[in-house]
């Protein structure tokens, strides 16, 4: 809830509680319709202006009798209804209804922020469950700052509608207690006709002469019509009456439900929103430590699987080392095996040597036997005195 609704709402809590200090009148006793000679002499002369407005001779003002009374009355409630629309209706109720659906709107339970997404949330592009839990909690954020300054706005109507039907109820019962003064002149001068007037009108019939007494005959008619008018005229005030006194209780029941409504939004302004947004600001609060206890929880993960891993490693390094340290420059097996390859190899050298020279001496052999077959050969050859084989023979020299 922003600052400026905050403090409109702790304003319009002293409004609220002046309006509902203020209590108004029940109709008593005074408001009873009473006879003219019981009244009191500010009464009685209260019942006989209004009777003089009466005219039995002019029909209108029959008709009209007691309807200046509601005239004030009239104004005021067509002032309270300017403006007014249907979908006005119940707004205020809805605003509070609305804050209710978006903060149940807001489940917490349904928020992991150690699981990973789904498959099916990365390719749609879904954020992560932390990402999305901020995001809902500004999204809420918003709806209640709009929907506190609405509520804020129909707090201040239904004020206004509280003072309007404070003013309707007193001119309500104003017009009540005057509508038992107009009754009381009505029924005083449908008394004076019954017992004075027509009666008189009757002597006067009966005393005219023919010629004249036509026309006294038809006043005394219409006499007795204005009479009945003002008789009917005089019943619809009792009805009006009873119907004004019946709107006096309605008009209350409709206040106290206003001002129970304020009561209430200003209570949720003041109290519950704040409280709400405490507990959701504690809810982020929340998530971010569990968020960031994740972080050092694998943080301590990874030191420990590091500490595990080095300790590991320094003892196989350890090992190893320590064997090596161990270790002659070469391993006696190592020397035993060059020894006895290098001694088969010597064995080797000097048998391919012997086995060379053997097979040079038998070479040799064949060569001097080779050249004494050529030689003699060639000396067979010379022998003959052919010139080509004397040629021949002469060319191969002589072995010393």
């Amino acid at each position: 809830m922003s600052d400026k609704v905050k403090s409109e709402a702790q304003m319009t809590e002293t409004m609220v509680d002046e309006v509902n200090a203020v209590v108004l009148p029940e109709p008593g006793e005074a408001s009873a319709v009473v006879p003219l000679e019981t009244a009191s002499p500010e009464v009685r002369e209260e019942i006989r202006s209004r009777m003089d407005e009466i005219d039995m001779s002019d029909t209108n003002s029959i008709v009209s009798f007691g309807s200046a009374a509601q005239g004030e009355l009239q104004e005021i409630s067509q002032a309270m209804l300017t403006g007014v629309r249907n979908k006005d209706v119940g707004p205020a109720g809805d605003g509070l209804r609305d804050i209710v659906a978006t903060i149940r709107g807001f489940s917490i339970s349904e928020l992991d922020v150690r699981r990973d997404r789904s498959w099916w949330e990365k390719l749609l592009g879904k954020t992560a469950p932390f990402a999305k839990f901020t995001a809902r909690y500004e999204e809420v954020q918003a709806q209640i700052d709009r929907i506190t300054d609405n509520l804020l706005k129909h707090e201040h109507v239904l004020l206004k509608d509280i003072k309007s039907l404070d003013l309707l109820y007193d001119k309500t019962l104003q017009f009540y207690d005057e509508l038992a003064l107009y009754i009381a002149a009505g029924e005083e001068k449908l008394k004076q006709l019954d017992t004075v007037d027509i009666p008189a009108k009757d002597t006067q019939v009966q005393a005219a002469d023919e010629n004249d007494q036509v026309m006294r005959a038809q006043e005394l008619r219409d006499l007795r019509a204005a009479r009945d008018d003002l008789e009917r005229r005089v019943h619809d005030l009792k009805l009006t009456r009873q119907v004004t006194m019946q709107s006096l209780p309605s008009i209350r029941l409709v206040q106290e439900n206003d001002k129970s409504l304020v009561t209430k939004i200003n209570s949720t302004l003041v109290n519950t929103v704040p409280l709400w947004e405490t507990q959701l600001a504690q809810a982020v609060t929340l998530q971010r430590s569990a968020e960031a206890a994740a972080a050092v929880r694998d943080a301590n993960d990874l030191t420990n699987d590091l500490l595990t891993a080095n300790a590991k490693n320094l003892r196989d390094s350890n090992t190893m080392i320590r064997n090596e340290m161990e270790r002659g420059v070469f391993d006696i097996e190592a020397v035993k095996q060059a020894n006895a390859d290098l001694v088969a190899t010597i064995q080797e050298s000097l048998q391919i040597a012997d086995e060379g020279k053997a097979r040079r001496a038998a070479a040799e052999t064949e060569l001097k036997k080779m050249e004494n077959e050529l030689r003699d050969t060639l000396a067979s050859a010379k022998s003959r005195g052919d010139g080509r084989g004397d040629t021949t023979g002469t060319s191969v020299p002589k072995s010393a």
